[in-house]
């Protein structure tokens, strides 16, 4: 173990030597980073030049692509670059400006969807009283309070990890996780379980269960409703639904493998399910929504077409 004094910068070691197949592993690490970046833009600028799609649903969908965005960015570029270095080293600062981004786009997330789960609630249980309620002001309110409630989560959740004092720096893993570094604590914090739950808790439970209610309450309301209505209900919420289902398999993995320390699983196997929510839901969310929503479809033809 290296002196805790000495440590400026941590090893991600599950890299390994890839010899030749690095520039096989780069370029489709950055064809799918680009692809990312595209769709998401492009489901930015579709919705911004369209005004027909300036309604409280399809905003609080571009803050929904921002943090896919945000969450990629605070990814790829660095396993990027780390693809062909010897060392594999990120300093400190990077290092916990990668996790800063990382934890504060899962909160952002789980609230953006519950936000949009709100949102879809009072279109379908209140239609007469949605104009009121879900105006530009309140959606840009919401928007704010995602962002804010994120980000604290995190600081109120992770802060301690700054102070830490560190006697190893080798981290078994292709990012900077929280988890991993607090095991290289020369002592270990008796904040650091009581942290973690903190942020499941104010992260994924909170938001998951006005998602949950949200839902519940349209369910109860579809059933009395006309099939029409009913259809169209579904193909609104579809998309979340399957956004929610993606992140919620992707906390238990990590539930699992981090309290029952699921051991007979490959490294290899293990380091790709780690990354398997930042390969998957920032693509998910414009395939759904772009494929899934007519109004945005048709945006889609007009904008690659010129038809007006």
């Amino acid at each position: 173990m290296e002196n805790s004094s000495q440590i400026v910068s941590f090893v991600l070691a599950a890299y390994g030597n890839t010899g030749e197949l690095k520039y096989l592993y780069f370029s489709i690490i950055l064809l799918w980073y680009l692809s990312i970046c595209v769709a998401n833009t492009l489901l930015i600028v579709v919705i911004h030049v369209d005004r027909r799609l300036h309604e409280p649903m399809y905003i609080l969908l571009c803050n929904l692509c921002v943090n896919s965005l945000n969450v990629s960015t605070s990814l790829y570029p660095l396993l990027l670059s780390q693809m062909f270095s010897d060392s594999h080293e990120v300093t400190l600062p990077w290092c916990f400006l990668q996790m800063c981004c990382m934890y504060t786009s899962a909160p952002a997330e789980f609230c953006s969807l519950a936000a949009m789960a709100y949102d879809r609630y009072i279109a379908i249980c209140h239609p007469l009283h949605y104009d009121a309620i879900m105006n530009t002001e309140r959606v840009f309110v919401m928007i704010l309070l995602v962002w804010i409630y994120s980000f604290v989560s995190f600081i109120l959740s992770f802060s301690f990890i700054f102070s830490l004092k560190f006697c190893g720096n080798i981290i078994d893993n292709v990012y900077c996780d929280h988890r991993l570094i607090i095991k290289l604590s020369c002592s270990v914090s008796v904040y650091s379980n009581i942290s973690e739950i903190f942020f499941l808790f104010v992260s994924i439970f909170i938001p998951f269960s006005l998602i949950l209610v949200s839902y519940m309450k349209i369910l109860a309301i579809c059933r009395k409703t006309s099939k029409e209505n009913k259809q169209k209900a579904v193909t609104t919420c579809t998309p979340q639904i399957v956004s929610v289902s993606n992140l919620f398999v992707d906390c238990i993995f990590h539930s699992i493998d981090f309290r029952f320390l699921v051991t007979h699983v490959p490294d290899e196997v293990r380091v790709i399910l780690s990354i398997y929510i930042f390969i998957c839901q920032p693509m998910l969310t414009p395939f759904m929504y772009g494929f899934n929503l007519p109004k945005i479809r048709e945006s889609y033809k007009r904008l690659l077409f010129q038809r007006k």
